[in-house]
């Protein structure tokens, strides 16, 4: 039997940390792809780090940061009242930062992308930096927005060693689907490990066969 619970609580988590991306990464795309400033680089380069930092050793330096001892943490404590460490808050936190890389890249490709003549038209007739950026940016990098948006949330649905690490094995708090498939097969309960590895795949290979789809729609809808 599969535990909805922690599919449930998967889902919720990954709702929540898309729509957090979102409103942080689709500013932060922004700024990279038209910015030239010294910071640029380096920016760009901590945000990709978590594509090559095993997830474990990323889940270590945040359960040190989210500790009550720690900066961060006792600052969460003194506003909330509550603990970032083996908290549902602590995995979106986590979760946000591990998948920033597969929201925010290619939002920032979708932005480069841009005809940089349509946005100098767009100047000359008046409109702000914002105006620019709200009419015509977001909606010519939209198909680049569903595939990030797409891919953190798929993204979020797998991670393992971040949330293990933060997050602990509390159900309904931070028992998520990964924690849930490593605890079966550790307790030799391999029915129910297929099943949930079985409805993982599905998932994973839905959320691809979209991406894939939409991308090639939007790209032959403008080539004809």
């Amino acid at each position: 039997m599969i535990d909805w619970q922690a599919v449930t609580l998967t889902l919720k988590l990954a709702l929540v940390s898309t729509l957090l991306l979102l409103v942080i990464g689709i500013p932060l795309a922004w700024w990279l792809s038209q910015t030239r400033s010294v910071w640029k680089n380096t920016i760009d380069t901590i945000i990709t780090l978590p594509l090559i930092l095993p997830p474990t050793v990323l889940g270590y330096y945040l359960l040190v940061a989210f500790s009550p001892e720690a900066f961060a943490g006792e600052i969460w404590m003194t506003l909330f009242g509550s603990s970032l460490v083996f908290s549902f808050s602590g995995l979106v936190l986590g979760s946000m930062l591990y998948s920033l890389p597969f929201v925010v890249q290619p939002i920032r490709d979708g932005f480069k992308s841009i005809d940089a003549s349509l946005l100098n038209v767009a100047q000359t007739m008046g409109a702000n930096r914002w105006q620019r950026f709200y009419l015509v940016a977001l909606p010519l990098g939209r198909p680049m927005l569903v595939t990030g948006s797409l891919l953190g949330f798929a993204h979020t649905i797998g991670e393992f060693g971040v949330v293990l690490l933060i997050g602990g094995n509390i159900p309904g708090e931070t028992r998520v689907v990964s924690i849930a498939l490593f605890d079966y097969v550790e307790s030799l309960q391999m029915q129910q490990a297929n099943a949930l590895a079985g409805l993982l795949l599905m998932f994973s290979f839905v959320v691809l066969y979209a991406v894939n789809h939409f991308n090639k729609r939007f790209t032959f809808q403008h080539s004809s």
